[in-house]
């Protein structure tokens, strides 16, 4: 009995008293928490957490430039802060993510936390709500961490990823232009392109979602401190938000801004709605890309086959020799994450009932967890797909010599019903186009064989 009772303490709230583990850094709210939202085995993440703990940071630095705040307390929370970003570890932050919309639970975790950090190392007495939460709310300081954190991440992670896959394909295509291969519509033999033109679409997608996605930087980056509980400002001074935006700016390197409509900051998701969309719509152009791979990657003997995919593991733990094109398959399976994560996060976005939007912590884990999996997905796409993968050059060539399709160019000479016919017989005798025309045509095999000629056909124009 004695060894439980110094397993734990008891601390205070408003609503009485709590037993909270002896060792703990964190405080009643989050004890309370913690017994309250048993709902999965999902946390904050680590890039929320620290989002916050640099807003904690920035507040202090605001309100001791504003005279709100002695030197002391504001150097004890900074300081905590930062040493619990070092030192950082998940077991001060166990609140499940599915816990009240506003996410006060998570945001008290972080005070009492710093709190008590401050107390532990620097032997300095802060209080979590009237020092660490001075001119704020939960209501605008878990909307600027979602702003912050996310912001944060696409600039450093999401955008340079993104642009390495841009990269990688842009050097692949250098090393295959030229090199034909048959096209393909609806999965059937169409007219024939070169490969670097193939990949020149990927590109393509990958630089149009670029630009989206920078455009989209230019609202993502406005927090809405200062609007303390419902837009107003109330208990903050009038130039918190100014001084607060300074000093996180300073201190992350990074640009942010004062959101100038707090109500909208606070009662409106519409800033990671819109990153979401364009989150959804890069996961399925790597979607597109990576079922590109594993169709051209299929066989060895009886798939199209156009091209071998590095091997970076057994592919079967029965079939000896198997390999599978375990990279195509991983990013298909992220990007469906982030598609699904985009549906939960519009669902969320819609939850802004008059003054606060109450779904703030799912929408947090959601669009954090969005932009690693995209930026993951895009490193190993490029990295451990495309850069190395090797062109079958006999196989496109026997495909291409038995494409009854290349009759198209003979339309302009012979019409498209006579085309019909013959692609039909070299279809049914399994023979190359051009010994088919021979049989059905005037023309020669030199006039023939310079209409058919495929890298030609890829120009396009009239032949």
């Amino acid at each position: 009995m004695n060894k439980s009772k110094n397993k734990f303490r008891i601390e205070s709230d408003s609503m009485g008293e709590v037993k909270i583990p002896k060792d703990a850094l964190y405080g009643p709210q989050t004890q309370r928490a913690i017994e309250n939202f048993k709902i999965s085995d999902l946390v904050m993440p680590k890039d929320f957490i620290i989002s916050l703990l640099n807003i904690k940071i920035a507040a202090a630095k605001a309100n001791f430039k504003l005279g709100l705040i002695g030197k002391k307390e504001s150097s004890a929370i900074i300081k905590s802060s930062e040493y619990l970003m070092k030192n950082f570890s998940q077991k001060n932050f166990p609140i499940d993510i599915f816990q009240t919309g506003s996410g006060t639970s998570t945001n008290m975790n972080v005070n009492e936390v710093i709190a008590n950090t401050s107390k532990k190392l620097l032997k300095v007495k802060i209080h979590p709500n009237d020092d660490v939460n001075m001119s704020q709310s939960s209501n605008d300081v878990i909307p600027s961490a979602i702003n912050h954190s996310a912001y944060k991440n696409v600039i450093i992670k999401l955008i340079p990823s993104l642009e390495d896959l841009s990269e990688q394909i842009g050097d692949k295509s250098k090393k295959v232009k030229n090199i034909v291969k048959t096209g393909r519509t609806h999965l059937m033999d169409a007219m024939p392109v070169t490969f670097d033109q193939e990949l020149s679409s990927w590109k393509s997608q990958i630089d149009n979602n670029l630009i989206s996605l920078k455009s989209c930087c230019k609202r993502i980056n406005k927090l809405s401190i200062g609007g303390t509980a419902v837009g107003t400002g109330i208990n903050a001074h009038s130039l918190f938000a100014k001084e607060f935006i300074k000093a996180i700016n300073k201190n992350s390197k990074l640009k942010y801004l004062e959101k100038v409509n707090k109500f909208e900051g606070l009662s409106s998701q519409d800033d990671m709605v819109l990153l979401s969309s364009h989150l959804k719509a890069i996961a399925v152009s790597m979607i597109k890309i990576a079922n590109d791979l594993r169709w051209m990657n299929s066989g060895p003997g009886s798939g199209i086959s156009d091209i071998t995919l590095k091997s970076l593991q057994p592919g079967s733990s029965i079939m000896p020799g198997k390999v599978n094109p375990v990279i195509p398959e991983a990013a298909v399976m992220s990007c469906s994450q982030v598609i699904g994560n985009d549906t939960t996060i519009t669902f969320c976005g819609q939850s802004g009932n008059f003054q606060l939007n109450v779904t703030l912590p799912a929408i947090a884990y959601n669009i954090l967890e969005s932009i690693d999996l995209t930026s993951n997905t895009a490193l190993a796409l490029g990295r451990k797909a495309i850069s190395s993968f090797v062109i079958n050059k006999k196989n496109i060539e026997s495909s291409l010599n038995s494409n009854p399709i290349l009759v198209t160019a003979l339309n302009r000479i012979i019409g498209y019903e006579k085309g019909a016919s013959i692609a039909k017989k070299a279809y049914k005798l399994g023979m190359p186009i051009i010994d088919v025309a021979l049989q059905e045509t005037d023309l020669t095999e030199g006039e023939l064989r310079k209409i058919l000629d495929p890298l030609e056909l890829t120009k396009g124009g009239i032949k």
